[in-house]
């Protein structure tokens, strides 16, 4: 998973476009983006020996492969398994554990479901404001809370608690690759989240020999921060370099590289250090534009009694709040794009469907509540193990098997058509863009991705012209060759079905 972003991602990120509506690739739900045609057909007796001259490579002899292909069974009666490759045993998943968290959120909350950030008046000034995990905050909701104040008559706040008891436990899962950490993919996870937790920081190449000058997209941000500069400028033509890491007591940022004269900024998003500290920093910015003048602010922090206090039973009227996106929306940014964050916020979310243990933390309430909705839509619970929702951490485990458990479940499911929506368009969409151009595969395959040091995966549907639909799960797990190569791989596996044929 990269670290360095493009600036068209940077864009994204500050401002994501929950209105995609991508076109499903189930025939028997929705019309196909393209059909491609192609001169080439494959008879499903030839699929065995198509995939095994791919996987039995010679560059891939230290590769762990793991593959199932299933024609699409409607009916829940006995799919017809068209090719197995150790399906049953367990891979480290990558991002396609986002399928899982998507799927089962759906089941389990429904495609209506929003995400209310509260601010009640408590009296004397006093009023509270309560996260509850909204990964889709942004300023532009600040800015509305600030207004929905002031027309409540509102012009001075004595004391401003920010409530971030709605999810217990560590912000930053401790199974997470430390290397991860200071960038937006492994932003913490808390009650409060704007802006995704992530601030963006440029680096401008200077004369030669000079250092780059560091800029953060919010100057206040540069206050938080103590930046150790290793960086230089160098003559044009040099190839450019970036490192950032993040130091252990978490506020030191060392960066060391090189730009060439002339050249455009290097630009990267950062993890916030302290997402409640961050939240109000921006809301009292927001206040004051609205002549809201502000206190005293306090925080309260990891109280399960207040956390288990439903929203209309807290102290005081709500007097402000905002809402995300339908979860029908949300989980396009969490499979198109595979944003972390938001599959992070959602698994947490989860667990308000069932009451929290004592000393339970809230991702792991939600990882159960998780394992209920899969079973209830398929999946056998020993053919995977969590550990988060979004597949940054190493200890998920998850077996083909049951990724194709769960695309045949979800096939059959009410909410069908909205998870299809939210997938990836070979050839067209999100983390798929690029891949399958030009294939018999483009806009026909609609699938989730799933990349980390030593894992590719990718699991989805196939909507062949000249075949019934396709259930696929393929997982690479500790190959030593570049992720590029193993793509092509799975790809050229994945052209193949879609260029089955009735024989």
């Amino acid at each position: 998973m990269s670290k360095k972003i493009s600036i068209s991602l940077l864009l994204f990120i500050l401002s994501i476009n929950l209105g995609i509506k991508p076109q499903t690739a189930i025939a028997q739900l929705e019309s196909p983006v393209i059909q491609k045609t192609s001169s080439r057909k494959i008879c499903p007796a030839q699929l065995p020996s198509k995939i095994n001259a791919v996987i039995n490579k010679p560059l891939f002899n230290r590769t762990h492969w793991g593959i199932l292909v299933q024609n699409l069974d409607l009916k829940a009666s006995s799919p017809q398994t068209l090719y197995s490759q150790d399906a049953e045993k367990y891979f480290t998943p990558a991002s396609v554990t986002k399928l899982l968290t998507t799927a089962a959120a759906l089941q389990q909350l429904g495609k209506y479901y929003r995400i209310r950030t509260s601010i009640y008046d408590e009296g004397n000034g006093t009023l509270r404001v309560v996260g509850r995990g909204d990964p889709s905050l942004k300023d532009e909701q600040l800015i509305t809370l600030a207004k929905q104040l002031r027309q409540k008559g509102v012009t001075r706040i004595n004391n401003l608690i920010a409530d971030d008891t709605h999810f217990k436990g560590e912000v930053i899962p401790g199974s997470w690759m430390w290397e991860d950490i200071p960038f937006y993919y492994g932003a913490p996870v808390s009650s409060f989240i704007l802006n995704e937790n992530a601030s963006i920081l440029r680096l401008f190449p200077q004369k030669e020999g000079e250092t780059l000058l560091p800029r953060w997209e919010q100057p206040s941000e540069g206050y938080r921060w103590r930046v150790v500069n290793n960086t230089v400028t160098v003559e044009e033509g040099e190839k450019k370099y970036i490192t950032i890491n993040r130091d252990t007591k978490g506020q030191t940022l060392n960066i060391q590289g090189q730009l060439a004269v002339n050249s455009q900024p290097d630009i990267t998003a950062i993890a916030v250090f302290d997402p409640i500290e961050h939240f109000v920093r921006h809301f009292r910015q927001h206040l004051l534009l609205e002549r809201i003048s502000l206190g005293r602010t306090s925080t309260v922090t990891d109280d399960i009694k207040a956390r288990n206090i439903k929203a209309g039973e807290i102290k005081g009227e709500e007097i402000a709040a905002v809402e995300s996106a339908p979860l029908s929306e949300l989980i396009k940014e969490i499979n198109i794009n595979s944003n972390n964050l938001f599959a992070e916020a959602l698994v947490r979310t989860l667990a308000v469907k069932a009451p929290l243990k004592e000393n339970q933390t809230t991702v792991n309430a939600g990882l159960e509540v998780l394992q209920t909705a899969l079973t209830q839509i398929g999946v056998d619970p020993t053919t995977y193990k969590l550990d988060d929702g979004s597949g940054l951490s190493r200890k998920n485990l998850i077996s083909p098997q049951a990724l194709v458990q769960l695309l045949q479940g979800v096939a059959r499911s009410p909410f069908a058509k909205v998870y299809f929506n939210s997938l990836p368009i070979a050839g067209k969409t999100g983390t798929f863009k690029y891949r399958l151009r030009d294939t018999a595969a483009e806009g026909i395959v609609i699938a989730k991705t799933g990349t980390m040091t030593g894992v590719v995966s990718l699991a989805g549907y196939v909507n062949s012209p000249n075949y019934e639909p396709v259930v696929f799960s393929i997982m690479v797990n500790q190959t030593e060759q570049p992720i590029r190569v193993v793509r092509q791989a799975i790809d050229e596996i994945v052209v193949n079905l879609a260029q089955l044929r009735r024989c």
